[in-house]
Formats: structure tokens, C-alpha cells, sequence
């Protein structure tokens, strides 16, 4: 497992009339084997940070660390560079491909021959309950099967470190919580470090151990970080109940509470 490190990160992009900064001074810190949301408004520069982090975009200041940490040293001097996977808002499928197809595309722009992306892919097209679907092309699917779809193309990349950029806002409220607990159970089984960004504060308090308030724009800052309740219980598997709970209330408040300006209970702003 790794962990991610964010100093003083920044992007801006050249405009007419000299730069305009997407987002400044963002600091953050995702312990290994965490899941950290990223929640704020439109234009905030949520996407941008994601873009970064997912190599897509080099910083105009500050770094991001991602890494393994050597006993008795810094992330900086991390013993190797983490496996990074991303799935971006539009799933990024391609139509002419099938499904296997499209899970097997990372293995394939890495050299793998074809026996061997079929031995990495099939089991995970299976975990994601698409075995009976690796012959259908994406426009034949549901929007909640092309996110699996998506997922499965993530994870045979065995990534260290998820990003996700508004991962499930296109699906309907009912396909969006049994993609939730996807997510979260392929999380607990692999382990994974996952950042992912959205607008919902119920999403981003229900699937997150540590949520990154993000205002304004050009520049967006992260204004507040929210920490979720030790009864969240994902360490555990014992989500069942928490959403109905007073402790998974006040998270929503404190997420809320940061966005509106005021000073997060339990949290930083």
C-alpha cells in the first residue's frame, strides 16, 4: 500500500492575459489503505487536481508524493514509484472495443501478450460480474456496467493508489449506492489508497475516511479537511446502519458546514 502526500500543490494555465490558476496551496495527506474525498463545487478545480496527481498535468508549484516509505525516512525518498490507475467522469471506454477488450487495453499499451492479458483480465471481469458480458461493445451496456467496466480496466493495472474524478454522478441514485458498496468492498479486499473527487457530501461522507473541503475558483483552495467518525467501521466491514446514524449526520454537517464558510467540527479549515 502507499500513501499520498500533497505540499503547497499548484496548477495554472496560460490565458490571454498572462495565467489563470486552477488551484493553489493544496495540502493534503491519504494514509495508506484510506479512501479521501474531494468535494466542492463546479470550478473549484477538483478535475484539474486529479489530472495532476494522475501525471496528465504537470504543477506549476509545490509536488505531490506518492510512495512506499522507507523505515526511518521521508515519502520523498520512497523505495519505489506507486502503480496509479484513474477513471475519469466519462468512463473513457472505447465503443469499438469489447468489453474484455477495453479491460485488457492497459496490458496491451504495456507490452503483454495476449495470453497473459487474458490470464490478468478475465478474473478481474469476473470480480466485477461482467463474465457473461466480455463480448459486448460498451454502447450495449448500462451506465452502471460501463463504470464496471471502467473499474475492471483500473484494476488489472493492480493499482497501489485509485483516482476517481466524479466516478459515479452520471448513474441513477440506485445503481449509484450498489456502486458505492462496489467500490468499498473492492477497497476492503485489495487495500488499495483511493482519492476520489465529487459534489455529493453524502457520497464523499459515506465512502471517505477523510474528506478535502475545496472552494472558490481561479483559484480553488482547499479550505477544510473532515475526518470521519471511528464509527464509520470500514476498517472493520461494518458500514451496515451508518448511514442512518446520528455520527454519519454530523459528518455531513461538518462537510457541509466547510462549504458554506463555517469552521468544520472535528476538523481543520
Amino acid at each position: 500500500m502507499v500513501r499520498l502526500s500533497l505540499e503547497g500543490l499548484g496548477l495554472s494555465y496560460p490565458s490571454p492575459d498572462g495565467r489563470v490558476a486552477a488551484f493553489e496551496g493544496v495540502d493534503a495527506e491519504v494514509p495508506e489503505g484510506w479512501i479521501a474525498a474531494v468535494v466542492g463545487p463546479s470550478g473549484c478545480g477538483k478535475t484539474s487536481l486529479i489530472r495532476v496527481l494522475a501525471g496528465l498535468r504537470e504543477p506549476t508549484e509545490g509536488r505531490a508524493l506518492v510512495g512506499k516509505p522507507l523505515a526511518g525516512r521521508g515519502l520523498g525518498e520512497a523505495s519505489a514509484k506507486a502503480r496509479t490507475a484513474v477513471i475519469l467522469q466519462d468512463y473513457g471506454l472505447l465503443p469499438w472495443k469489447t468489453v474484455s477488450a477495453n479491460v485488457e487495453l492497459p496490458l496491451l499499451l504495456a507490452g503483454r501478450g495476449a495470453r497473459e492479458r487474458r490470464a490478468i483480465a478475465a478474473p478481474v471481469i469476473g470480480e466485477l460480474g461482467l463474465a457473461g458480458f466480455s463480448g459486448f461493445f460498451p454502447g450495449r451496456l448500462s451506465g452502471g456496467m460501463r463504470q464496471r467496466v471502467a473499474l475492471a480496466r483500473a484494476l488489472v493495472q493492480d493499482p497501489e493508489l485509485l483516482l476517481m474524478d466524479e466516478p459515479f454522478s452520471s448513474l441513477d441514485a440506485l445503481t449509484r449506492e450498489s456502486m458505492q458498496e462496489t467500490l468499498l468492498e473492492l477497497q476492503r479486499r485489495r487495500g488499495t489508497t483511493v482519492l476520489l473527487v465529487t459534489h455529493s457530501i453524502e457520497e464523499a461522507a459515506y465512502l471517505a475516511d477523510r474528506v478535502y473541503v475545496m472552494r472558490d475558483r481561479n483559484p480553488g483552495r482547499v479550505v477544510a479537511r473532515v475526518d470521519a467518525p471511528v464509527s464509520a467501521g470500514r476498517a472493520a466491514g461494518e458500514r451496515a446502519g451508518f448511514r442512518a446514524s446520528a455520527d454519519f449526520l454530523a459528518y455531513m454537517n461538518g462537510i457541509r458546514r466547510a462549504l458554506e464558510g463555517a469552521t468544520a467540527p472535528g476538523g481543520e479549515s
